[in-house]
């Protein structure tokens, strides 16, 4: 992944983390969503899946390019 694509994925991913957590992991995977549409980043399904999945299971920080490696 390109790091200019990379930061403006994980600037969503911080986004998302602090405000989903204790969300539910359809809520998070949308928040992302939407997310990378304002970033003007394409995700894919499984992108989204992987994210979210990380976000509801660490509960803390989450690195978008070891999930997305």
């Amino acid at each position: 992944m390109e790091n200019e694509k990379l930061e403006a994925v994980q600037a969503v991913v911080d986004r998302v983390t602090s405000w989903q957590d204790g969300a539910t992991e359809g809520t998070v995977a949308e928040e992302l969503r939407k997310g990378a549409t304002e970033v003007g980043v394409d995700l894919s399904d499984d992108d989204i899946a992987k994210l979210a999945d990380a976000i509801e299971s660490r509960h803390g920080a989450v690195h978008a390019s070891e999930v997305l490696s």
